[in-house]
């Protein structure tokens, strides 16, 4: 971690942000990403408050999932559900198997949080730029917002899109512009906020 902050160099930003940046480039082996890596005002701070108080994590694949669950149950104890729980057998046509598990999930995600007393879930998109557009469709149409979205999702199609509409939005959020990103990048960046939770 020294020899990563030595090629970081002075960023400006806050510890919980510098810490969610230095574990991005640990995991990627990529300094790079840091001209890349946005954060809202206030991001870090709103997801580790509803980490705190219990709030769920919601994954996109099966891959972050397994990536989050230990240091959840290590800190603070947050369930991890993955999207894919939702998701139909076969995509809907002009759809996606993510867009569709989105649709299903969220509503019943804010019902559950309700009944709870818990803050909204945290939602991580590493893979399904689909899923994060769907989430933005609910959200348009006025539902309840995610306590933090980190946005991440890989790849070029629809990807730089997405993560271009998110950025208009005033949710908080963490995301990675361009076209990287990944399961394990989401992972890193909510793990990275778990062990603050335990500090």
């Amino acid at each position: 971690m020294r020899r990563i902050r030595g090629l970081l160099g002075e960023t400006g930003l806050d510890p919980l942000s510098q810490d969610v940046l230095e574990r991005l480039v640990h995991s990627s082996g990529d300094p790079s990403l840091a001209a890349l890596l946005q954060f809202s005002p206030g991001a870090c701070d709103a997801g580790l408050q509803a980490l705190k108080a219990g709030a769920l994590i919601l994954t996109d694949t099966a891959m972050a999932a397994a990536a989050v669950r230990p240091m959840a149950a290590r800190t603070a104890g947050n369930e991890v559900r993955c999207l894919l729980d939702w998701a139909p057998a076969q995509s809907p046509q002009g759809s996606t198997r993510s867009a569709a598990a989105m649709v299903r999930a969220w509503p019943e995600l804010i019902q559950a949080a309700e009944v709870a007393s818990q803050p909204l879930p945290l939602v991580l998109i590493g893979s399904a730029p689909t899923a994060l557009e769907q989430l933005l469709d609910q959200l348009d149409a006025g539902a309840a917002a995610p306590s933090l979205v980190i946005g991440m999702p890989v790849g070029f199609v629809g990807v730089p899109e997405s993560k271009r509409r998110l950025a208009q939005t005033p949710l908080d959020q963490i995301r990675l512009d361009g076209t990287r990103g990944g399961a394990g990048l989401v992972a890193a960046a909510v793990n990275a906020l778990l062990r603050q939770v335990a500090s």
